[in-house]
């Protein structure tokens, strides 16, 4: 990574910080663990202790499915509740995602999810990029991915049962997808991410996956 100037780019080292007492305030679908710790100062010296909690729910990876030459995707729509209080409707129309299991490759899960939830054997998978969702108040990181989409694909309803996956498939042409984002009707920040990223890539992307 190159330089620039006034940006703080040290190695992190565990001597930069100090968790001083680490436990599990709540555990329920989700764990929510309080921190006190203290870490160093850009003038020089330690930072007094203090507490955070941090949500923790795990890591995930995220799978944009793109058929190169037809130019469309799939995209899933189904109900998060944490969008009934900002969203004009708390069904978001997302990319396929899932929670990466102990031991589990990245790979491997978006697979496992892109079939679970659209029903779809992907081919080639092309690493996007990797973020940190909210580093603020959780540790998840989010690994995303863009999918190829091999043969027909059936619309129609999927997901776990046990889970409680309720899960619709869409198959949408890119332009309408872009439509859709820039109306803001696609605001989750994965499926947000993951467009933009294939608008940026797009023709390298034909030129790889067209030949």
């Amino acid at each position: 990574m190159s330089e620039i100037k006034g940006i703080h780019y040290p190695a992190f080292t565990q001597d930069d910080l100090q968790i001083i007492d680490q436990h599990t305030v709540f555990q329920g679908f989700f764990r929510i663990n309080q921190y006190r710790i203290k870490h160093k100062l850009f003038a020089g010296g330690w930072s007094e202790t203090f507490s955070r909690e941090m949500f923790e729910r795990g890591h995930a990876v995220v799978v944009l499915p793109y058929c190169v030459n037809t130019d469309s995707l799939v995209l899933v729509e189904q109900f998060r509740l944490g969008a009934a209080a900002t969203s004009a409707s708390p069904w978001l129309l997302e990319a396929v995602a899932g929670m990466i299991g102990e031991g589990e490759v990245f790979e491997e899960v978006a697979r496992r999810e892109a079939q679970e939830e659209a029903g779809l054997t992907l081919g080639r998978l092309w690493p996007m990029l990797s973020y940190l969702s909210s580093p603020g108040g959780t540790t998840e990181r989010i690994h995303l991915y863009l999918g190829e989409i091999k043969g027909e694909v059936t619309t129609g309803v999927f997901g776990l049962p046990e889970e409680h996956e309720d899960i619709k498939v869409h198959v949408v042409s890119r332009q309408d997808a872009m439509a859709l984002l820039h109306n803001g009707k696609i605001d989750n920040a994965a499926t947000l991410i993951a467009l933009q990223w294939l608008e940026l890539h797009l023709a390298q992307v034909r030129a790889a996956w067209e030949s």
